[in-house]
């Protein structure tokens, strides 16, 4: 199995350079110059198995990557939506870590803090200032909540709680009339 680092998004530039959506606390490792990351992508799509990375910055708090592979922006167009992966053997544990990757969290039930079944976890969006999980209710609205410990009190192997605030739910309804 793979942990996800990042996913690819658009390219900035015209020396191949990508914004990455980042899904590990540890980036400036990850990334350093010259590390070699395999990578998932559509079958048919020519992206490389493996980049190696030929810089990396952080421009406006946003992450771009250069790869040794991409030396302009067409080729960087083409890395859209890839995601960099690491095998999980290759992850070393860390006992201080209780941060979630976006492959363990997607698929879990979704339940309140009485145990109701709300709907189903479909995502993880890393931002700059939080997490949001993005959840398909049992209705069929798809909702985001913070994926913070006030709001998201538990995760388990099968469930995660959510203890939304009163009337959150309603406003991802509302725009679906």
């Amino acid at each position: 199995m793979s942990v996800v680092l990042a996913r690819i998004g658009k390219p900035h530039g015209l020396h191949g350079e990508v914004t990455v959506q980042l899904h590990t606390d540890s980036p400036e490792t990850r990334f350093a110059e010259g590390a070699v990351l395999d990578t998932q992508a559509a079958p048919g799509s020519g992206v490389p198995h493996r980049l190696t990375i030929r810089s990396t910055r952080v421009h406006n708090g946003i992450w771009l990557l250069a790869f040794a592979e991409v030396p302009d922006r067409t080729g960087a167009e083409g890395l859209r939506g890839t995601r960099l992966v690491l095998d999980e053997a290759a992850v070393e544990p860390d006992e201080d870590d209780d941060g979630f990757y976006e492959e363990e969290l997607v698929g879990l039930e979704v339940r309140d803090p009485a145990g109701h079944v709300l709907g189903t976890v479909t995502g993880l969006e890393v931002g700059v200032a939080q997490d949001r999980l993005v959840l398909e209710l049992s209705d069929g609205v798809t909702a985001y909540v913070p994926f913070v410990e006030q709001i998201v009190p538990a995760v388990e192997s099968d469930h995660v709680v959510v203890d939304a605030p009163a009337g959150l739910f309603d406003l991802y309804r509302e725009g679906t009339r």
